[in-house]
């Protein structure tokens, strides 16, 4: 590599460590309000990618199992600096909630964080947050009334019917009405998007995600070591959770409480203090791999949970933007987009709005964070800020 394509390289990495870093400071609230941070900060501020771009790379990120807005983070990453600049993006965002959950795992087991009135502030933050990101995308995603009524229906079907199945489904549906509405729909541009990833590379990495998926229970019954089975466990979580991450809590329950590897009062306490912290909810993994087996046990964890993300993503994103420019996709992708739209909607009302707005003076401050990013203009940490201390406050 030449010196200077080495030195413009080396830049791009370090300025996504850098914003991938704060925004694994700032952004609380889930993974939908982690979708309008990413929003904010990588495509109004940065323009990193288009608007279509990252509409498709959400829903590829909803469609995929794992946590969905690591997966948009990583793909961000990759196009932006390749396998290693999704790799950087990837640390950035997960490591300040890892460490802080590596620290309360011995600090927090018997205290009950989950009342405090900074926390409080900072869900109405999250309220705030994907209010306005729905809005934006909304603009985008559904400009015509046929796409309106698809969010619509995938709004309903969503809330009536909460699952990560129920999710899945909508977007298939979405996916055939779409392809059979909009198929000669045509668009003045075809969305370009870099990436620096041969296919075979990426059909490795499919592969490798369905080996370790077969290989490890096998080689934890022939081994019988502590630390493959829980490697084995936190694979394979990451790996079926369809939905996000409070989707993938339950099925870690079920992993290491009847086991008795961790009590069901030590997994709620790590519970509440995930709920405390920025980022990504799967590295919930890094608590429990901390509770169990120290702070190497914690990063192990963490790395086997979050392995599956990372190998999909990598696999998938180069056959989608082959298939997102294909003529005979984009009507499908175009209804995918809509209820996408109408899924993040259904995120926004509950969990979000229904356990953070419980108040005037909830809704009332959750207004003035609307304002400070919609219509002053500020930045989302700064809102962050305001809502913690607000929160407190009130």
């Amino acid at each position: 590599m030449k010196p200077a394509n080495l030195k413009q390289k080396l830049k791009s990495l370090l300025e996504i460590l850098l914003v991938s870093t704060r925004l694994g400071f700032t952004s609380f609230g889930g993974p939908t309000a982690h979708l309008g941070y990413f929003h904010a900060e990588y495509i109004r501020r940065r323009k990193w990618m288009d608007e279509k771009s990252y509409a498709d790379l959400v829903a590829l990120s909803q469609f995929l199992p794992g946590p969905a807005s690591s997966q948009v983070g990583i793909g961000i990453g990759v196009m932006r600096a390749g396998v290693l600049g999704g790799i950087v993006s990837f640390l950035g965002f997960t490591l300040p909630s890892v460490i802080a959950l590596i620290l309360f795992a011995g600090l927090l087991v018997t205290t009950d964080i989950g009342n405090a009135g900074w926390i409080h502030g900072l869900k109405l933050v999250a309220v705030a947050v994907v209010a306005h990101a729905i809005l934006g995308m909304a603009k985008n995603l559904t400009p015509d009334i046929t796409r309106k009524t698809m969010a619509l229906f995938a709004l309903i079907g969503t809330l009536l019917w909460p699952s990560a199945w129920t999710q899945v489904g909508v977007i298939l549906i979405a996916a055939l009405v779409g392809f059979l509405v909009f198929k000669q729909h045509k668009e003045e541009e075809s969305a370009k998007t870099s990436f620096p990833i041969t296919k075979r590379v990426s059909a490795i990495c499919l592969l490798l995600f369905v080996g370790l998926l077969v290989l490890l229970p096998i080689l934890r019954e022939l081994t019988g070591s502590v630390w493959i089975a829980m490697i084995d466990s936190f694979y394979r979580s990451g790996s079926l959770v369809f939905g996000g991450g409070h989707v993938v809590l339950p099925l870690l329950e079920q992993e290491f409480v009847p086991t008795g590897w961790i009590s069901k009062e030590s997994f709620l306490a790590g519970y509440g203090a995930t709920q405390a912290v920025p980022g990504p909810l799967f590295t919930f993994a890094a608590y429990l791999g901390t509770v169990m087996k120290g702070w190497t046990g914690g990063l192990i964890a963490t790395f086997s949970v979050f392995l599956p993300a990372f190998l999909l993503i990598l696999g998938a994103l180069p056959f989608w933007d082959q298939l997102r420019n294909n003529l005979k996709v984009k009507g499908a992708i175009m209804g995918v987009n809509a209820a996408v739209i109408g899924i993040l909607i259904s995120a926004f009302y509950t969990p979000i709005w229904s356990s953070s707005v419980l108040q005037a003076t909830d809704f009332a401050l959750a207004a003035v964070l609307f304002s400070m990013l919609t219509y002053w203009k500020l930045p989302p940490w700064m809102a962050v800020v305001a809502g913690a201390v607000g929160g407190m406050l009130l």
